[in-house]
């Protein structure tokens, strides 16, 4: 007679002697132990053997007689297909086992791609930890169901739109890291995108930073614990506006001092390959301290700024976490939670500020800019009286408000 729900209710928890037996169908039965506890079990023989196996489906009440029947049939059918249905279970519970977690699964791609092709990879992992992890992190990530990353993206689209965005994009390679790894089977994002599906539209970047966050900066820069070449070149990028390559890749030699002059060769410069001319910048007796430190911090080498413990110019990844160790400086001694900027942002911010402190033309030049139409090809001058007015009316500027 074929196994009842009254009959396993009746033997679940019931003692007895001895192992108790009681079969279903094709295969199915149930093992009763001593104790009461009442055991699914399928019966095969695999691979043409004399001797049938046992394996344990589940027990009861945790595993219903529907279920059971069920996960049975499944099995059997992976054996009509030549699997060993033990092999089958075993293999299943070892990649359940081994899942990797949503976080676990980030923090995999954030080293073997995000870190390496990405500019801001700090503000993506921070974004990550403060909006992502709390929420699925501990989750297996091929069972986060598209509902719940759709939840959870809706849930800062009004409130923080650009940080929405960044999970979305980064959350859609992440996946499909995994799954070209095969650590998950589908992409639950793939067709998923920030425009139609949560009216996200990118805006232009407009970040410049305040008088007020200038001010917390310089603070923050000067009594946090970066080394001081990061103080210094967070600082100088501030001063100059420039490109912060343009810092970077700076040799000894091209800081002229004689001339009071800054030579920022074409190769250095993001107009160099159009122009084949350099950038040149005055150095202002007021910032020429900053750049002669930075230089004897160098010591060996050609370079200014250098990798730590290296003569090699400092590397292209390296200034992006200095905004990052500014802002949890502030949060941490100043319970100001900063709007989130970049090192490009200083040249944002100078380039507004040198608005108010000389011509347009003169503004475009001290950036680096080429200066429009034929204006470019016809007017040679360097402006560099002009830019050291600028400059020293920007420093004026920069005392008065750190000092405030």
């Amino acid at each position: 007679m074929a196994l009842t729900d009254a009959w396993l209710k009746a033997k679940s928890g019931q003692r007895g002697e001895g192992i108790r037996e009681k079969a279903d169908r094709d295969g199915l039965g149930v093992r009763v132990t001593p104790v009461g506890k009442v055991i699914f079990q399928m019966r095969y023989r695999y691979n043409g053997s004399a001797n049938a196996k046992r394996l344990d489906l589940g027990t009861y009440p945790a595993m219903s007689l529907r279920e059971a029947r069920a996960e049975h049939l499944r099995l059997r059918g992976k054996q009509e297909q030549g699997h060993d249905p033990k092999m089958v279970r075993l293999l299943e519970k070892q990649t359940i086992a081994s899942a990797a977690t949503v976080e676990a699964l980030f923090r995999l791609w954030y080293e073997k791609n995000c870190k390496l092709a990405k500019a801001g990879h700090h503000e993506i992992l921070r974004s990550f930890e403060l909006y992502v992890f709390p929420d699925i992190g501990r989750l297996p990530a091929g069972q986060v169901t598209l509902h719940q990353w759709l939840e959870l993206i809706e849930k800062h689209a009004k409130l923080r739109p650009a940080i929405a965005e960044r999970i979305l994009v980064n959350a859609k390679q992440m996946l499909k890291f995994g799954v070209k790894r095969k650590l998950l089977a589908t992409n639950s994002l793939t067709d998923i995108y920030a425009k139609s599906d949560f009216q996200l539209q990118k805006r232009e970047d407009l970040r410049s930073l305040s008088d007020d966050e200038i001010a917390r900066v310089w603070r923050a820069v000067d009594q946090s614990r970066i080394t001081l070449k990061n103080k210094i070149f967070i600082k100088l990028c501030l001063f100059f506006g420039c490109r912060n390559g343009e810092l970077r890749l700076s040799r000894k030699s091209d800081f002229d001092f004689a001339k009071n002059l800054w030579t920022v060769p074409p190769e250095h410069h993001k107009m160099g390959k159009k122009t084949g001319k350099p950038l040149l910048r005055p150095i202002i007796h007021e910032v020429r301290p900053l750049i002669v430190q930075a230089i004897n911090l160098s010591r060996s080498g050609e370079h200014v700024f250098t990798n730590d413990r290296t003569d090699k110019a400092m590397g292209k990844g390296a200034p992006l976490a200095l905004p990052y160790n500014i802002m949890q400086w502030l949060r941490r001694h100043e319970k100001y939670e900063m709007e989130h900027w970049s090192i490009h942002d200083l040249r944002k911010t100078a380039r507004t500020n040198f608005s108010t402190l000389t011509q347009p033309h003169v503004a475009e030049v001290m950036l680096g800019h080429r200066l429009p139409g034929t204006w470019q090809t016809y007017d040679h001058y360097t402006y560099l009286k002009e830019q050291a007015a600028a400059y020293s009316a920007w420093w004026k500027r920069l005392t008065e408000l750190t000092d405030a």
